[in-house]
């Protein structure tokens, strides 16, 4: 089971659309898929659910919740898990409430539990993990407790400075908790080839000796289409170049 976290400190880089496309296309090909989703906007789980998302009994919420008590035993992941319209895939569904665990989580040093379930967890070959757009204690639990990391990048000059100070985190990270985690690549996304900033961009980055990924994201407004539709590229449409560029961006890393 491959356990992957797509991270960004910075805001409105792709994050949620890279997790649900990804996860979609595992799913398609036949892989039992679970997407968490720990940011407190919930966009992961309005994408898979639509609107059947605010119907979710049980949430990622509910499971870091879970950990707080010290007199139950902690139910399994999956069963904080809800079915998608989509065959094979499921999300542990995100929840306001997040926010307000944190401080509580922080004190009774939880950072680990969600590692410790995803090492329990049975019955799916992939999970991938959304994260929030900050360096708090969901991402920090994301990252040790995954075994790579796609860092998306929108090439914005406000986005190289936040790749720098990223690559620096993920690297104490993985000195202090979760040397196993590898960093797959980074993502160029909404990516406009007939611009010159995003060429020197990706080029300067390249030259640098960053892991930028051989397959960027095109700007699309499909992908917006997709977001209100609640239907992944995939399901959306197969064919369409953006769609591609997803099934290429999947094939790349090898499932």
């Amino acid at each position: 089971m491959i356990k992957r976290v797509v991270f960004n400190q910075k805001g409105g880089v792709g994050k949620t659309t890279i997790v649900c496309n990804l996860a979609a296309i595992a799913a398609s090909r036949g892989l039992r898929t679970l997407v968490i989703d720990l940011d407190t906007q919930g966009n992961a789980t309005q994408y898979l659910l639509g609107a059947s998302a605010i119907k979710s009994d049980r949430t990622v919420a509910d499971f870091f919740d879970a950990t707080l008590s010290f007199t139950l035993q902690l139910p399994p992941l999956m069963s904080f898990a809800t079915n998608t319209p989509f065959e094979n895939l499921d999300v542990v569904a995100s929840a306001p409430r997040l926010e307000e665990l944190i401080v509580k989580l922080e004190a009774k040093q939880k950072i680990y539990k969600l590692r410790d379930a995803l090492k329990k967890l049975k019955g799916y070959d992939a999970v991938f993990i959304d994260t929030p757009p900050a360096l708090n204690f969901y991402s920090r639990s994301a990252l040790i407790a995954s075994d790579r990391l796609l860092v998306p990048f929108d090439c914005d000059e406000f986005s190289r400075q936040a790749l720098y100070t990223l690559l620096d985190n993920v690297s104490e990270i993985r000195a202090d908790h979760n040397d196993d985690l590898e960093i797959e690549g980074i993502v160029v996304n909404q990516y406009q080839s007939r611009s010159n900033l995003p060429q020197r961009l990706v080029a300067e980055l390249k030259g640098e000796g960053k892991p930028v990924l051989a397959q960027a994201i095109s700007s699309s407004v499909k992908v917006k289409e997709s977001h209100e539709r609640h239907l992944p590229l995939i399901h959306l449409d197969k064919s369409h170049r953006v769609t591609q560029e997803y099934v290429a961006l999947y094939d790349s890393l090898g499932g």
